[in-house]
């Protein structure tokens, strides 16, 4: 769920985080934990009826029930992986939605992460109290934005019509749909705003979510309505809704750690190993076809110096900027890997002797041009050594011998004085 993955303040040293926030940030927060308040005391004037009742308790023993089942796996794989915990809550969220009056979805938003909070939340020494609130927030606000869709559309209304042989149209099928995006779209706009104001600048996916987050958000809401139909025909078939829902927090851990063996923690580029798959695969294509593949082999200059003088945090944070750096600055289809330490790699199909020294040229500039400072305000100078080769004209055999001979050239730019790009000798 986009609301579990707000970094606000993640860095900071108190375990309250909150005051340490950028002021915008933090009226953001507390405005919408004031505005969340403020639609519950509305909705306070609601009196639900017995059947919705039911229905609310139905919905929490189902939403607690997937909570501790999940949280072994959870425990898992954030021990494994060291990723954000991942609830779904979104199923069980958007089906109080579509089914309970407000209030009682409110109350729903509220039982979940308090008990969220009890389960998990108060022995991570990472997630201050008020990351918490803000996450509930969210989703109160984004729930409430759902429903009033759906109220608004008449749809809530016709599906609680179900029990009397009514039958939903067309219509109420796209006012589901509606509500499902407002729900993604005011939540992913509240935590992608926070991480806007808080993370530095750097790729626009974490702020709307990658391709599989918003995959797996679609999934929830669209369990989300079947816990609905169950409530609205059966309520407790509900519970059964527990079993997709789990297997599909075993698919998101399968997912991660496919990704996590393959991802390098620090800057989220490709490991080496997985860097090393990628290539030898592309230069195998590249020989078949008679084609040309380069390979750059870039190393930070005078990176130990960074460590020892700023701390290695500094030298995490120069990492990450450079692998934002290395990605803009490469064409669409060449690979980048970090290697090892400050090394990179860089895997180039299709390109001739000037393409390589274009591409490393224009890496070796943006790597220059990085404009980082460390917490005390102290600039970070930053220059890289390019070491390249180019298949077929290397002597070396294979992808070792190619890799080899940019680390030649690559040493051979150190000794000529660095922050330059040497290639390998053809």
């Amino acid at each position: 769920m986009r609301g579990d993955g707000v970094t606000a303040g993640d860095r900071a040293s108190p375990r309250w985080k909150l005051w340490s926030l950028p002021a915008r940030v933090r009226l953001l927060v507390l405005g919408a934990d004031l505005l969340a308040f403020g639609v519950l005391v509305l909705a306070a004037g609601e009196t639900p009826t017995p059947p919705e009742w039911a229905s609310a308790g139905w919905l929490a023993a189902a939403a607690l029930l997937h909570l501790h089942a999940s949280h072994l796996i959870e425990r898992r794989r954030r021990d494994r992986s060291g990723s954000p915990y991942v609830d779904l809550c979104s199923v069980w969220i958007f089906a109080g939605a579509v089914v309970l009056p407000l209030l009682l979805e409110l109350a729903l938003v509220a039982v979940i992460y308090g008990h969220r909070w009890v389960l998990v939340n108060r022995f991570d020494a990472v997630r201050p109290p008020h990351r918490t609130v803000f996450t509930a927030a969210t989703l109160a606000l984004a729930a409430t934005a759902a429903s009033a869709v759906l109220r608004l559309s008449g749809t809530h209304e016709h599906l609680a019509r179900l029990g009397d042989g009514f039958r939903p149209g067309w219509a109420d099928l796209a006012a589901v749909l509606a509500a499902g995006a407002v729900q993604w779209g005011v939540n992913t706009a509240l935590v992608g705003t926070v991480i806007a104001w808080t993370v530095p600048a750097g790729n626009p996916r974490r702020l709307l979510g990658t391709a599989s987050d918003n995959l797996l958000e679609l999934s929830q809401l669209a369990l989300g309505v079947f816990v609905a139909l169950a409530l609205l025909w059966w309520p407790p078939a509900a519970l059964l809704m527990i079993v997709p829902t789990y297997a599909l927090h075993q698919c998101v851990q399968l997912d991660q750690f496919k990704l996590a063996a393959r991802t390098d923690p620090r800057t989220g580029l490709l490991n080496a190993i997985a860097w090393q798959e990628q290539a030898e695969h592309a230069l195998e294509r590249a020989r078949a076809a008679r084609g040309r593949i380069g390979v750059l082999m870039i190393d930070l200059d005078w990176f130990k110096r960074i460590n020892d003088t700023h701390g290695h945090p500094v030298g995490d944070d120069v990492l990450a900027e450079v692998a934002t750096a290395l990605t803009k600055a490469v064409r669409r289809g060449d690979t980048v890997g970090r290697y090892g330490g400050e090394e990179f790699a860089v895997l180039l199909p299709d390109v001739d002797e000037a393409e390589v020294r274009a591409i490393a040229e224009r890496i070796r500039l943006r790597i220059r041009s990085l404009r980082i400072t460390t917490p005390s305000g102290e600039p970070v100078t930053l220059s890289a050594t390019i070491g390249a080769a180019l298949d077929p004209e290397v002597p070396e055999a294979g992808l070792d011998g190619v890799i080899r001979a940019a680390d030649n050239a690559l040493y051979a730019g150190k000794k000529a004085g660095r922050d330059r790009v040497a290639l390998a000798a053809l």
